[in-house]
């Protein structure tokens, strides 16, 4: 009896490691999004639906718990627009006016909030599968985190991060298994790093 639950263990723990378990490289790169202080970051966002395609270049400085602003830099027709997210309400803002934009609810996804979305399922997203993949050449780690909410949406967002520095390269959102938005990171840098560069 005692040598059957052995081996009925044994096996248990063959199963489960074959499940993916967080290997030590992506917990260390999740610490270090969870602990950040923030970040800045420029990327190429672009949303797909309906057969329509709409893409922006976004400046973003997120803070973790906090303020977060976006700013569109191009298109030139909407450029020096910003969103202000913070906890759920967000605003926009163009030369000083201000307009409440309304409440986020977790399962709502605008591209105004890809790039905070992607940095917060970095930071607290349940982990649902990780790969060694190449992106345009560039060695990555693939992340791919839950975020559902309590609307009962299915949210993923899957991010690959260069295996040199661990920064985000590229980004998808997907609602109910459709990919609606994707961003092309074009630069970030964490706020201790800017600290040190000063």
């Amino acid at each position: 009896m005692r040598k059957g639950m052995c081996v009925l263990m044994m096996t248990l723990c063959l199963l489960l490691t074959g499940c993916g378990g967080t290997t030590e490289e992506t917990a260390d790169l999740r610490a270090r999004y969870h602990d950040m202080a923030g970040c800045v970051m420029e990327a190429a966002v672009t949303c797909e639906q309906e057969g329509l395609e709409w893409t922006a270049e976004l400046r973003c400085e997120y803070v973790p718990g906090g303020e977060s602003v976006i700013e569109v830099l191009s298109p030139e027709s909407i450029a020096g627009v910003k969103a202000v997210l913070d906890e759920g309400a967000w605003t926009l803002e163009y030369e000083g006016d201000c307009l409440n934009a309304g409440t986020v609810s977790p399962e709502e996804i605008s591209p105004a909030a890809c790039l905070p979305r992607l940095m917060n399922a970095l930071r607290d997203g349940w982990l649902l599968e990780e790969s060694q993949e190449e992106w345009n050449d560039v060695p990555c780690l693939r992340l791919c985190v839950d975020q559902s909410g309590p609307q009962g949406g299915k949210l993923v967002s899957t991010v690959w991060l260069r295996q040199d520095d661990g920064t985000p390269l590229r980004g998808e959102i997907a609602v109910e298994g459709e990919i609606f938005l994707t961003a092309e990171f074009t630069s970030f840098t964490f706020y201790d790093t800017i600290s040190q560069e000063s």
